[in-house]
């Protein structure tokens, strides 16, 4: 990297040695040099402000981590060997010496293994055990980074936790050097690259350039359970088939169950080796045999069995096991429970096989006093979105009076439910995939639908309202202004310690995830009764900021503005007038106020009331709120203006902003050299797009809103895939900075304007240059296809940029501080680009 006395000085030579005399007079030049002088200037003040950063910080590297890391797979992986009783190397170590592993192992040509196998097969036991041998054979001289997959649990069940978590192994434990990937990525962008709507295109980007350093060692790559990554599972396995083959001097390995889509995918990879465990069933089953001896050697000394228990035990389990460890471990999970004298006598009650077992399972919470409530907990820990803990069960299942808030009763009713759930760290989960399958009708059992209706006798529809219902009544009674005792408003965000006990403990899964649960208890067709509308209304009138700063502390005010806006399009089909105005007015108030509650919780009661007009619904609603401390308030707006939000994230002036056709998404390119895209219903920064060495001009979206095209000063205009990030193509050819760049109607051309004096027109898809227009006497300034000349009637901005006209009219003036530099229109919609690099939208109900 250059100097920043250096780079100014290349600035100079760029813009004023290479300036294009030929077509530029004396009095021009200087135009143009004192253009370039001021872009030499920025560029003086950005370099020096880079130079300060050249060196990262090692604290800036822990942040980096910790916003990278979802979970640690190391810790992962040996709560995994203690949940399941310890890894025995006898059960795994014939896999060593099996062909197939070997070929894997030792050849070139084999890259990928592919494990696979039905559930409770011991894949997972497999894999930890395949790690430790890898790790004792390696001596740390090669790389092992490993992931678990669980669909059980959201946080490790999706494609974009298993990138994060290979790269959070590779950069810490195994080479820390190649932590610069993750830095590169990570500056100016924040937890969004890892954590935001786009991060997977993010961390892949990441991910490949890991792969192809030339620095990278010799490295295995560990994934078990594909079957249970049920978030963008086509992206994870796309991923494994086409990189498995790229890179020599790295090795996969994955597990799943016989799945055809899976065998499909891998298929496509060309140097696979597939291990089918039940093409081994003698080793597989030697395996289990191993296995049960360990797991009744514990249980007689446990239950202190006599040799004639302890051998018939053995003799039930080694003829009904079938090779199924999982089958195993279920049976001694409830032999554990009854009396040894018992035994015996209730071990042939056991069937064969996992449905038969989790359908006696399921007799016998039948048969038990606490049938109902049972029910009821199996019911609701299917439909959640996460694993919920033992401390918010009750606030989404009618629990015993006595057992709330008692850990111990919780644990002890959790326990009732057979061997369906296990508790981990306080933690409710499925057993086992292959349980919540039996219970939602998603295995291969006789009369699922039997299963379904006891599970769920009155509809799922009825399970999720209840959650709602409970979810909203608990978050009413425990919400309340500074729940964590913070007192100064501006305490920020980062600086907070969640308080022992937590008050949020209770009600974290509600605030999330309460209007989901609204949103699923309602068909289509139908529309919530009364008692939900009246229910949703108190809510919000008595508790809306509350839950704002609840939010905010739980780090979920993202989740919130969607929720509200979900709400708005739930409610807005019913016919009261009263309660859709009043959500409005909260979705307005969320998205106006949504960053500073973000940074600092508190502010919701303080910069958001007294910022929000005098006839915002928040404000008169929540006027008690508002700070004693501010006696002389300042002049606000009347109502809401038309500004729907402000999109902040750029570090210097918006130059250029446009809108897809769709009008789903929003680009702003500005002096800082980036192109950002938003969701512009959520103010979400979806991807932020850098390549351009100087200052972004213009931007432009493809009618179809597959390309994104930006022109900049440093004389290129780029390509851009706005979904993933990926630049596909840099145009070169201008002599001058680029000030504009429009798609045709088609997309099949692009045009470009310089201060070079031309016009070019592209193929953006080869990057060829098909034209160049040289007939203007000065810089050109912008450039339009016909299709997108600027119409004679709807909206556009008046030509001293003061007023939005409609159909020829004024209609909204616009202050100093709104007055932009650039803008677009999509319909009723208006974007702005401003000075002070905030993009502005402003939306219209209809023509005036």
């Amino acid at each position: 990297m250059a100097s920043s006395d250096t780079v100014p000085a290349l600035d100079r030579q760029h813009y004023e040695n290479n300036a294009p005399a030929q077509h530029i007079g004396p009095s021009d030049n200087s135009i143009y040099i004192s253009r370039a002088r001021w872009i030499y200037t920025l560029r003086l003040r950005r370099c020096r402000s880079d130079s300060l950063t050249t060196k990262f910080p090692g604290q800036k590297d822990k942040q980096c981590l910790t916003y990278l890391q979802a979970t640690d797979p190391r810790l992962y992986k040996r709560n995994i060997e203690l949940r399941k009783g310890g890894l025995l190397r006898e059960s795994y170590y014939w896999v060593l010496s099996h062909v197939d592993f070997q070929r894997w192992r030792d050849d070139r040509d084999g890259q990928l293994l592919w494990v696979r196998g039905d559930p409770g097969k011991g894949k997972t036991m497999l894999l930890c055990g395949i790690i430790d041998e890898l790790e004792k054979a390696t001596a740390r001289t090669d790389n092992i980074a490993f992931f678990f997959c669980q669909a059980t649990d959201d946080r490790i069940s999706n494609a974009t936790a298993v990138l994060r978590g290979l790269i959070y192994m590779l950069v810490t434990k195994q080479q820390p050097e190649l932590i610069s990937h993750v830095r590169e990525s990570y500056v100016g962008l924040g937890k969004e690259r890892f954590q935001g709507p786009t991060s997977w295109v993010a961390l892949l980007e990441i991910f490949t350039n890991i792969l192809e350093d030339p620095k990278l060692r010799g490295t295995y790559l560990i994934i078990d359970a594909l079957d249970e990554c049920t978030g963008d599972w086509d992206l994870l396995l796309d991923l494994i088939a086409s990189k498995s083959s790229a890179y020599p001097k790295v090795k996969w390995l994955v597990s799943s169950r016989n799945w055809p889509g899976i065998e499909e995918n891998l298929n496509t990879a060309t140097q696979k080796v597939s291990l089918r465990l039940e093409l081994n069933e003698e080793s597989v089953s030697a395996a289990v045999t191993i296995y049960i001896q360990s797991e009744i050697n514990k249980l007689a000394k446990r239950k202190k069995y006599n040799n004639d228990t302890r051998d018939a035990v053995k003799r039930y389990l080694d003829t009904n096991a079938h090779g199924t460890f999982l089958w195993v471990a279920l049976v001694c999970q409830e032999l554990a429970k009854i009396s040894r004298w018992e035994a015996v006598e209730i071990l042939t009650t056991f069937p064969p096989g996992l449905d038969a077992i989790y359908e006696q399972m399921r007799d016998q919470i039948n048969k038990s006093r606490n049938a109902k409530l049972l029910q009821r907990i199996l019911a609701v820990i299917s439909v959640v979105y996460r694993p919920i803990t033992l401390n918010e069960l009750p606030a989404l299942v009618d629990m015993p009076d006595c057992s709330s808030g008692n850990v111990e009763d919780l644990t002890e009713i959790v326990g009732l439910c057979g061997s369906f759930l296990t508790l981990r760290q306080h933690t409710i989960s499925f057993v086992h995939q292959s349980a919540k399958d039996f219970l939602l009708s998603n295995g291969t059992h006789q009369d699922s639908r039997d299963v379904v209706n006891w599970v769920f006798p009155q509809g799922k529809d009825d399970v999720h309202d209840s959650v709602f219902s409970r979810s909203l009544s608990a978050m009413s009674t425990i919400l309340h202004r500074d729940i964590y005792g913070l007192k100064l408003p501006g305490f920020p965000i980062n600086g907070i310690q969640t308080p022992c006990p937590d008050p949020l403990a209770t009600v974290r899964y509600s605030c999330v995830f309460w209007v989901d649960h609204l949103r699923e208890s309602i068909s289509d067709k139908d529309t919530p009764q009364r008692n939900t509308l009246v229910a949703v209304q108190t809510f919000l009138e008595q508790k809306y900021l509350y839950w704002l700063e609840a939010l905010s502390l739980l780090r979920a005010m993202s989740e919130g503005v969607i929720a509200i806006r979900k709400l708005e399009g739930l409610l807005g089909r019913t016919h009261q007038r009263q309660l859709t105005t009043f959500i409005r007015d909260a979705h307005r108030f969320a998205l106006s106020y949504r960053w500073i509650i973000e940074q600092a919780p508190l502010q919701a009661y303080t910069s958001a009331l007294v910022f929000a007009p005098l006839g915002s619904l928040m404000k008169k609603r929540f006027k008690t709120e508002e700070p004693s401390w501010i006696s002389a308030k300042p002049v606000v707006e009347a109502d809401w203006n038309a500004c729907l939000q402000t999109l902040e994230g750029h570090s210097y002036e918006v130059t250029s902003v446009a809108f897809s056709a769709d009008g789903q998404r929003l680009a702003s390119g500005a002096g800082d050299g980036t192109v950002k895209v938003w969701d512009p219903a959520s103010g979400q920064c979806l991807q932020t797009l850098q390549g351009h060495s100087y200052e972004v001009t213009s931007v432009a979206f493809s009618a179809d809103g597959q390309r994104l095209a930006s022109g900049s000063h440093d004389r290129t205009v780029k390509v851009w895939d706005p979904a993933s990030g990926q630049c596909l193509q840099t145009l070169q050819g201008h002599s001058g900075p680029v000030t504009s760049v429009a798609f045709s109607a088609d997309g099949q051309r692009l045009t470009s304007g310089s201060w070079d004096r031309t016009v070019k027109v592209w193929d953006p898809a080869s990057g060829q240059c098909l034209q160049t227009l040289q007939s203007h006497s000065d810089e050109v300034t912008s450039v339009a296809f016909s299709a997108y000349n600027l119409r004679a009637h709807g909206y556009r901005l008046g030509p001293d940029k003061t007023w939005v006209i409609c159909n020829g009219q004024n209609v909204l003036w616009l202050p100093p501080e709104y007055r932009p530099i650039c803008s677009v229109i999509q319909g009723r919609m208006v974007a702005f680009g401003c000075s002070s690099g905030r993009v502005f939208t402003i939306g219209f109900s209809r023509d005036i």
